[in-house]
């Protein structure tokens, strides 16, 4: 298979010869008999396959970013192609992703397999409806809201709840601005307690940020039953379990928090399993889903969604710490179009080399190789190269890489796949062998609720100060009084910028963080300080992805990015 025209993603990916996900899972030391097909080229793994012993002497490596560009830098391409790399060179790998939510499909990012050469297959059903994991954890939500509607309406057993106080919406796995707020129960006595509401998008239930940290069953439905729903109308709290409701729930996610066994692009094993969006949610793959890869599995190779301040600081501070995980390596991805862009050159003249503005961009990369510092890692750039990449504008990087002592590669996995990242995986290769240290957390979660949002604010964003609307200090009360004081904290921030404001690029200083208010996700088991203007259910953009998807008489997609 070779690279000799400059196919889509979507044409590379119908070119491939798809192997038997049996062969796939042999491959990981799985017999037929051990997974659950969904047909030739997919498949579930129970949990049972986890080795909590092998999880320990298992080498992750997590991939990240610089602040991205509207249409991302390919963290997920860099992955894929990191992974095929280290097989080639030896090393027993699996890389472990988030599934695509259908939102960004239809809107503007696109699917979330890979791109090119480095991709995770069948890329058509993995960026549609995959498995129904999303369609399970949509219905295992909205079960939930139905019960608290129930219980509004009913006469016999209705448990006092102040409708008021209810901040549990409705989800769907769309863009659909029109459906943020909405009035709901109209109609009459008989369609309910008419009341505010509205949908958030799938990804940013909390129910999928729960099964993204969930240990197995029986703790998945201890942490439904902790889902605040409300105050009763004499401020007693009320939870998902006072409504009964985490048996049926986790019943219709007994399949969903399987994770999924799918391969690359050269026939290696991907696991894909959930994902919450980092900007709004933790931002990565299930904790089974990565144990599952690292019990497998001599490297695993994951991704935390968007930019290190966001995603990565999550992944660490939330999932590893609830986990116990402990990457040996971090991988900032950094393309040149994101650095000339954080250096003042517009969106339409990424593809015009500008040396000038990508030096003003270094801020923002440097930055980012900070961060990863303060979390005692240790990292490596990878340059994820573009066709309009100029060997001028490479250069820069290298130099600056050299003055800081940080290891850095080029990734060119979009275009030949493994080969294109050997020397990216080699490196990474020398600091896990060389990996004597373990991850140092940038708090200890039983800190001050203000103190760990201040740490977060100020040495992962550069904040000079941190303000609390009067929202936000109702909410902390809340939160004290509930008992909650000792939960991680998940800030809810734009992933354009390092700040909370979208239009500060760079490596913006001196600036103060806005925390409008703190919403409570016990069932997850953090809190989400939200931030500017952030909101839980996209648009879609003036021309949607959508519009050039298409599908032919005898099956056949195409217009999937």
């Amino acid at each position: 298979m070779k690279n000799t025209a400059p196919l889509g993603d979507l044409e590379i990916a119908q070119k491939v010869e798809l192997r038997h996900i049996s062969n796939i899972a042999e491959k990981m030391g799985l017999r037929p008999n051990e997974i659950e097909m969904y047909g030739n080229y997919k498949a579930k793994i129970p949990l049972d396959k986890i080795d909590k012993e092998k999880v320990k002497t298992a080498n992750l490596i997590l991939v990240s970013a610089i602040s991205p560009t509207p249409a991302g830098e390919g963290k997920t391409t860099v992955s894929i192609g990191l992974s095929e790399a280290l097989n080639r060179l030896g090393k027993k790998t699996t890389v472990v992703l988030r599934e695509p939510s259908l939102g960004p499909v239809f809107g503007i990012k696109g699917g979330a397999t890979g791109g090119g050469f480095s991709q995770v297959l069948p890329m058509e059903d993995i960026n549609l409806h995959f498995t129904g994991d999303f369609s399970a954890i949509e219905k295992a939500h909205n079960l939930l809201a139905a019960i608290v509607d129930n219980n509004l309406q009913s006469k016999t057993r209705n448990l006092g709840l102040d409708a008021r106080t209810i901040s549990l919406k409705r989800v769907m796995d769309v863009n659909d601005r029109a459906l943020r707020n909405i009035v709901i129960g109209l109609g009459g006595t008989g369609s309910g307690i008419p009341r505010e509401s509205g949908f958030d998008i799938t990804a940013a239930s909390e129910i999928m940020a729960i099964m993204c940290l969930a240990e197995d069953l029986s703790d998945l439905k201890r942490r439904l039953g902790n889902i605040f729903i409300g105050y009763t109308f004499d401020k007693k709290p009320v939870f998902a379990r006072d409504l009964n409701a985490e048996g049926a729930m986790a019943a219709l996610l007994k399949e969903a928090i399987k994770p999924n066994l799918v391969q690359t692009i050269e026939g290696n094993p991907a696991i894909i399993h959930l994902g919450p969006f980092a900007n709004i949610a933790q931002g990565t793959n299930s904790v089974i889903a990565t144990r599952m890869g690292m019990s497998l599995s001599d490297y695993t190779v994951t991704e935390a969604g968007f930019g290190f301040d966001l995603g990565a600081e999550k992944f660490l501070d939330i999932k590893c710490q609830s986990a116990g995980l402990s990457p040996k390596a971090v991988v900032i991805t950094t393309t040149i179009r994101a650095l000339k862009y954080h250096g003042g050159a517009s969106l339409s003249s990424l593809t015009i080399p500008d040396v000038e503005a990508l030096k003003k961009g270094l801020p923002n990369l440097e930055k980012h190789l900070e961060n990863a510092k303060v979390f005692n890692l240790t990292p490596v750039i990878a340059i994820n190269r573009f066709i309009s990449d100029s060997e001028e504008e490479i250069q820069i990087i290298k130099d600056l890489a050299d003055k800081l002592g940080v290891k850095v590669a080029l990734a060119d996995g979009w275009a030949k796949g493994g080969e294109g990242a050997l020397e990216l995986a080699q490196k990474v290769i020398e600091v896990v062998e060389g990996n004597k240290e373990k991850f140092t957390p940038l708090y200890e979660w039983d800190s001050a609720v203000i103190s760990k949002i201040e740490s977060i604010a100020k040495k992962i964003y550069g904040a000079e100060k941190v303000e609390f609307g009067s929202k936000a200090r109702k909410d902390l009360k809340k939160i004290y009084d509930l008992g909650m004081e000792n939960l991680p904290v998940c800030i809810a921030k734009t992933q354009k910028s390092l700040s909370d404001n979208p239009s500060l690029l760079g490596r913006p200083k001196g600036f103060t963080l806005n925390v409008r208010e703190i919403e409570i996700a016990s069932g997850a088991g953090f809190l989400i300080p939200i931030t500017g203007d952030m909101m839980r259910m996209p648009g879609l953009p003036g021309v949607p992805a959508s519009e050039r998807i298409d599908i032919d008489m005898e099956g056949n997609i195409s217009g999937l990015i």
